[in-house]
């Protein structure tokens, strides 16, 4: 007969339990994360450690394996980075100065360290034959400039022109501010003097000299006032920002014109190759419309000049965004509250946090031309940081977390956010359902009693 379905189960029930011990597959233990480099069979003085990359300077050619390489990121667009080979593994020496197509690794982008135009960057799993590979590391870096984003320059050049679009004085203090805040030498240039008179030159000159700058005056179209800047910009990795239609395009095509570029020149294999990279920049016309140029220019790029030294072309914006400039370091983006600060040395300001709007002590006076543009500076900074400081509070966590590995080798990987990556306790759920229920039972009540009052009083 038969047992029942009970009776089966509590007859199992009654058995003794039998421990099997089958075979377990082999147990792999975790690897932790490779370190960005392979580390050569002798022991380094210098180790790549993700965490320790950006501080650290390139290693030397004789440390690199066939498959890696260092060079100069020369352009970035969409998710591809053009890297110039600066220096190879021992017997690929002849690849030096050659480019390669290379996207980044994912792990970089994880924990938000980004790659900018003009970083010096280690390029791992190179393929020679078809000239791509991967951004593994990026080394440590000399200067970098919020807008455009670009990393390790030596100059800036803020172009406006005298005509075509006309200098606003606005426009033309937001891009001296974002300069002046940056720390990086840079020098003021005017382009089509053509189109102007030299009355309409000497008004510009004098009123810039009130503002405490010196600009430069020159003319693409007739090739004319290049030497003061190429004296300049000799040798150095120089980024021209200014807006849209000031013919920045067309200053850097003059400055690399008819260059006598010799066979011992490194820059000479991305001529051979017939790159890209080393042609001419498109130029675009200004809008009839509107006065103002368009929008020719969409990505940075670093573009190599002969005899040593690089031009980055950037695309054109009207308004800086002065992210890097606090309410309290903005007075020292003028040179006019510089001079008025030293003039009064050394007593200045009676408050260390003295933003000048005419406190008492303040040795900072009014009667100047770009007073009401700082005011109006400081008002949008004092705004954008109460949102920050409502936003993320005075402390905010890191992005990237460190944690131990074998041999005690730190590695770093993306900290998660725990409102998205981590499920809310059921208990909490449960809870918070609880709360509901007795807000709405207090509620119901709330509404009982007052109907009833209401009543009683009838």
């Amino acid at each position: 007969m038969p047992l029942l379905p009970s009776t089966a189960a509590a007859a199992a029930a009654a058995l003794p339990r039998l421990r099997l011990r089958l075979p377990l597959p082999p147990r792999h233990c975790p690897q932790p994360l490779a370190p960005l480099r392979r580390a050569p069979h002798h022991s380094s003085p210098h180790p790549r450690l993700l965490p320790l990359a950006a501080a650290l300077p390139p290693p030397p050619p004789e440390e690199l394996p066939p498959s890696q390489a260092t060079g100069l990121v020369a352009a970035s667009q969409a998710n591809f980075m053009r890297v110039i080979v600066d220096a190879a593994a021992p017997g690929l020496e002849h690849h030096r100065g050659s480019d390669l197509l290379c996207v980044v690794r994912a792990l970089l982008k994880k924990i938000r360290r980004r790659v900018l135009v003009g970083d010096r960057v280690l390029v791992g799993a190179v393929d020679w034959a078809d000239r791509r590979g991967m951004i593994e590391d990026v080394f440590e870096r000399r200067s970098e400039v919020a807008d455009p984003p670009v990393a390790n320059v030596d100059r800036l050049v803020v172009l406006f022109s005298l005509d075509q679009p006309r200098p606003e004085p606005a426009t033309l203090t937001r891009f001296l501010v974002e300069a002046e805040s940056t720390g990086i030498p840079f020098v003021l240039v005017f382009n089509k003097a053509e189109l102007v008179d030299e009355q309409t030159i000497t008004y510009w000159q004098d009123r810039l000299k009130s503002w405490g700058y010196d600009p430069l005056f020159l003319s693409v179209d007739q090739q004319s006032g290049f030497s003061a800047l190429e004296e300049m910009l000799e040798g150095q990795t120089t980024v021209v920002v200014g807006p849209s239609g000031v013919g920045k395009s067309s200053l850097i095509n003059a400055l690399r014109h008819n260059q006598n570029i010799s066979e011992e020149d490194p820059i000479h294999k991305l001529l051979e190759q017939n790159s890209k990279w080393f042609g001419e920049q498109r130029v675009g016309t200004v809008s009839k419309k509107s006065g103002k140029g368009k929008h020719t220019t969409r990505h940075v790029s670093l573009l190599p000049v002969a005899g040593g030294g690089f031009l980055a072309d950037t695309p054109g914006f009207n308004q800086p965004s002065l992210l890097k400039v606090t309410k309290q370091s903005l007075a020292e983006t003028f040179p006019e509250i510089r001079k008025m600060l030293k003039a009064n040395e050394p007593s200045k300001c009676l408050f260390n946090d003295c933003v000048h709007l005419g406190e008492h002590g303040c040795v900072v006076k009014g009667d100047w031309e770009r007073y009401p543009y700082y005011l109006q500076m400081l008002d949008e900074i004092k705004i954008r940081e109460t949102i920050q400081l409502r936003t993320f509070g005075t402390k905010r966590e890191g992005d990237v977390r460190y944690k131990t590995g074998i041999m005690g080798v730190k590695q770093a990987e993306p900290r998660l956010e725990l409102k998205k990556h981590r499920r809310v306790s059921r208990k909490k759920i449960n809870q918070s359902i609880l709360d509901e229920i007795e807000d709405d039972i207090d509620d119901l009540e709330d509404d009982y009693w007052f109907d009833a009052k209401r009543h009683s009083r009838r």
